[in-house]
């Protein structure tokens, strides 16, 4: 086998890296160790910041996201007694949109599938060289795909990121985690409220007009069977203020539970030869700012870039400035989900609670304050 650009992992960020390269006329071969029904059930992020809508947009994937997504000019930062609305449009002309990864997913599918894209599900045996990967196929044939560039886009437990000899690693792993839920119920918001509350935070999202996401902060390690629904239902309410000026929180029967530890990772370099990594292969942040699939979308974005330069025009300035490029917005990002989770989790520590609380009010009522949450929130430019 041979393609200029052998990508592994075919989720959102492979697969939207195989969809840029096509456009800009190179050749791509997927490989993904799961099952395609596995990748495409999935349940992740579920907000897009402004420039990844623009990019999706401009590519054509924008069609189902502009008519089943949900475009939000912003967030309620909420706790005890208070509930105060951060506009991104008025702050910052910006906004957010909710559209579940599985839904960018289905999308990406059908438009690499209408282009003919080659991808082979179920591989296994995976091993990087410097211009090929050898894989196992679902048939349980050894297969060898040659190839110019790879582009590790399979994960944090993928095998590309352990293809970077001496990495440097940065890593914080939080003492909280978040209980997860979806429920067969209308969210009882308009916009997601992030709730800070001395039981721990809570959040209240959702995927669709009948589809809520919910979740709360509990100890790293919690069993997710130990929660019954009854109780997760009272302490949502708790926390997130049912009765509080009138507000009531609507429960209703719980089809997903799980429990998502925390922890931000940041590897360097995003580069070693020919090998690339992009998305989570590189660096996981907590999902309190929003950024994990747009980390990735903007990965993709400047790596395609840089990789159809340097295939199509032999200019390899782009490939040899991508880590660097990519890792100035990794940071800035990994430090808002770091501001947003140290803000908003209880610690337990009465000294650090006040500090929450003081800066939740001077978020919440000062306009320089709300701006560089609505910035980082909403999105910088790809690129920055």
């Amino acid at each position: 086998m041979r393609t200029q650009v052998a990508i592994i992992g075919a989720g959102p960020a492979g697969l939207l890296l195989s969809h840029l390269l096509a456009r800009g006329g190179v050749s791509s071969v997927v490989l993904e160790t799961r099952s395609e029904e596995y990748v495409g059930a999935r349940i992740r992020a579920g907000i897009l910041e402004h420039s990844s809508v623009e990019l999706l947009t401009s590519v054509g994937l924008g069609s189902r996201l502009r008519s089943l997504g949900e475009q939000h000019r912003g967030i309620y930062l909420q706790w005890p007694g208070s509930r105060h609305h951060v506009d991104f449009m008025s702050l910052t002309g910006r906004s957010v949109w909710v559209y579940g990864q599985t839904e960018v997913q289905k999308d990406l599918v059908a438009a690499r599938s209408a282009d003919g894209q080659e991808i082979h599900y179920s591989v296994s045996g995976v091993v990087i060289g410097d211009d090929f990967v050898k894989f196992t196929d679902s048939s349980g044939s050894v297969r060898q795909l040659d190839c110019d560039v790879i582009a590790g886009c399979d994960g944090s437990f993928g095998p590309s990121r352990h293809a970077i000899p001496s990495p440097q690693v940065y890593e914080k792993v939080y003492p909280y985690s978040w209980l997860g839920i979806l429920a067969d119920v209308a969210p009882s918001t308009d916009e997601l409220i992030y709730a800070w509350h001395p039981n721990g935070f809570a959040l209240h999202s959702m995927r669709s007009a009948t589809v809520s996401r919910l979740y709360l902060q509990v100890p790293a390690g919690t069993d997710p069977s130990s929660w019954s629904d009854d109780r997760i239902w009272d302490e949502l309410a708790a926390r997130l203020g049912h009765g509080q000026n009138g507000w009531k929180l609507t429960p209703g029967p719980i089809t997903d539970k799980s429990v998502l530890p925390m922890r931000s990772h940041v590897q360097t370099p995003m580069r070693h030869r020919n090998l690339f990594l992009a998305g989570d292969a590189a660096h996981i942040v907590p999902p309190t700012g929003a950024k994990g699939l747009n980390l990735a979308i903007a990965d993709v974005a400047l790596l395609s870039r840089a990789l159809i330069a340097r295939i199509v025009s032999g200019d390899t300035t782009l490939a040899d400035s991508y880590s660097d490029d990519a890792l100035r917005r990794v940071w800035r990002c990994t430090h808002f989900s770091w501001w947003m989770t140290t803000m908003m989790h209880a610690s337990g520590d009465p000294f650090d609670a006040q500090l929450q609380l003081s800066q939740l009010r001077w978020v919440a009522t000062s306009e320089a304050g709300a701006t560089g949450l609505a910035e980082n929130y909403a999105g910088l430019p790809i690129g920055f």
